[in-house]
């Protein structure tokens, strides 16, 4: 048993999955997991916004095997703070099947650094949602990048739509590739068409460094219908805003199941479904290969590809 007390109504993730209809191509990578603990031997860090539940790295294996995915990017959660223990734990476990994206501190040795590489770290996250994080000062952040920049890793980073104004600046200044989480979070009410939204296209079209995670359907859809209960066509709302990103973007974009799905309010959803959304974002055959085999072989495993 963990040391830790989850937060009250945390929503655990889905137990027994079903079986995808759809069939991943072969080698598919789901470019954006995570592990929790377990918690009596990672703790979870002081400085955390949330207790969540286990899980861990067999469990996240099990899943991988049982959707039909080759391979994981392992993201460092919030809840673990700059500890990054478990999740390299689960990237040395897996027998060269997972990458990371860590997140460091600007005190961070060179050695540090290179240790983490060798583990399988290709990448830092920089989160800029407020009520997941505490601020880390720009100036700290662009340290940062330049010395990842060296080993040739990328930074991640999490913002929601209404703020990429106020860090446009900010971001395309990085000096590295810059992977966008989840589309950068659009608020789906507004439409396809949105302003909002166009900025967003805008800041990938002119910055051919930047790359976005067509992920988290369930976070972001307001009328689902929910991955539940054997439905193959959920989060149709969501569909316009990811197929765009995938059909302007193809050689830059990834997905992932975000499992254990932290921070869900609403519901939990059945990953089995969950990957039934891919054909719906990337309707060709040559698309879910990009979009799922070779886009992030290149990002994480150059050496293969």
């Amino acid at each position: 048993m963990s040391a830790f007390e989850k937060t009250p109504g945390w929503l655990d993730w889905y137990a027994g999955p079903s079986k995808p209809r759809f069939q991943l191509p072969a080698g598919a990578v789901d470019a954006h997991c995570h592990v929790f603990g377990p918690g009596d031997a990672f703790p979870f860090a002081p400085e955390r916004k949330y207790t969540p539940c286990d899980a861990s790295k067999a469990q996240l294996f099990a899943l991988r095997d049982h959707l039909g995915f080759a391979r994981n990017v392992i993201v460092q959660a919030t809840c673990h703070g700059a500890d990054n223990r478990a999740m390299v734990d689960a990237c040395q476990s897996s027998g060269g099947r997972a990458r990371g994206v860590a997140t460091v501190r600007r005190s961070i040795s060179d050695a540090e650094l290179q240790a983490l590489h060798a583990a399988g770290v290709r990448g830092v996250r920089f989160n800029f949602v407020k009520r997941l994080v505490d601020f880390t000062p720009k100036d700290e952040l662009m340290e940062i990048a330049g010395r990842i920049a060296r080993l040739g890793w990328h930074v991640v980073i999490y913002f929601e739509a209404v703020d990429l104004p106020e860090l446009w600046d900010f971001f395309t200044a990085l000096p590295t590739t810059v992977v966008v989480d989840h589309m950068g979070r659009p608020d789906v009410a507004k439409g396809v068409d949105s302003a909002e939204f166009a900025l967003f296209l805008k800041f990938m079209r002119e910055h051919p460094n930047v790359w976005s995670k067509v992920s988290c359907p369930e976070r972001l859809s307001l009328t689902g219908p929910k991955a539940l209960d054997g439905e193959r066509n959920a989060y149709r709302d969501v569909v316009p805003f990811a197929r765009r990103v995938v059909e302007a973007f193809p050689d830059r974009v990834l997905w992932g199941t975000d499992w254990p799905h932290p921070n869900l309010k609403d519901h939990m959803p059945d990953d089995g479904l969950l990957v039934d959304f891919i054909p719906h974002i990337a309707p060709t055959a040559e698309l879910q290969r990009k979009l799922l085999v070779d886009n992030p072989m290149r990002l994480y495993w150059p050496e293969e590809v």
